[in-house]
């Protein structure tokens, strides 16, 4: 079994960060709310992001399936790049070091940063870049995504906050390759 690392760093946020987070999940006892918080929580595991992935192409013709397939791979790279960060930095989530009430059932031990909100963020910038249309319902729901990992009592705000910023550079990064392939294209696929 591997030597775990408590960085000095975060002993002091969770010190700083802890009551608010405490607060915030306390709003989990609405159980309106809760349930709403649950589903986002869940459906931004992935099930929503695919189904959206699966509406750019009707909204961007041939080309949005090659923007549906670099927003998958966006994901990807998403999930190995905070999964390898989480697991070095070994960050516990505020419920098991604080008596903050946990809603719902982590998926993986750690909390830095916050995946889903990495997700949220990602998404909600390639969907402004290339179908903004779509914002109506991305926007929202990524705000929900994020609202619901403190209020669930699985991450404290620099969690979030970690996880939003990652997110947004690795749009951004995709952007750029996005632009870089798409003069590599048909012409009939340029279109979208």
């Amino acid at each position: 079994m591997r030597e775990e690392r408590v960085y000095p760093v975060f002993k002091r946020l969770d010190t700083l960060e802890w009551k608010a987070c405490n607060r915030l999940a306390r709003l989990g006892a609405y159980r309106p709310l809760l349930r709403v918080l649950r589903l986002a929580s869940r459906l931004g595991d992935a099930p929503a992001w695919v189904a959206l992935c699966f509406t750019v192409p009707i909204f961007r013709g041939l080309y949005g399936w090659l923007l549906a397939v670099c927003f998958g791979l966006s994901a990807a790279v998403g999930g190995l790049f905070y999964r390898f960060v989480k697991n070095r930095l070994c960050r516990e989530r505020p419920y098991i070091s604080f008596e903050i009430p946990c809603t719902m059932p982590p998926l993986d031990r750690y909390s830095f940063p916050s995946g889903h909100t990495l997700h949220a963020v990602m998404f909600t910038t390639l969907f402004a870049t290339y179908v903004p249309i779509l914002l109506i319902i991305v926007l929202p729901f990524a705000i929900l995504v994020m609202l619901s990992r403190v209020i669930l009592g699985l991450h404290y705000l620099t969690d979030v906050a970690a996880g939003a910023l990652i997110g947004f550079l690795l749009a951004e990064a995709w952007v750029g390759i996005i632009t870089w392939l798409t003069p590599l294209l048909p012409l009939s696929l340029q279109a979208g």
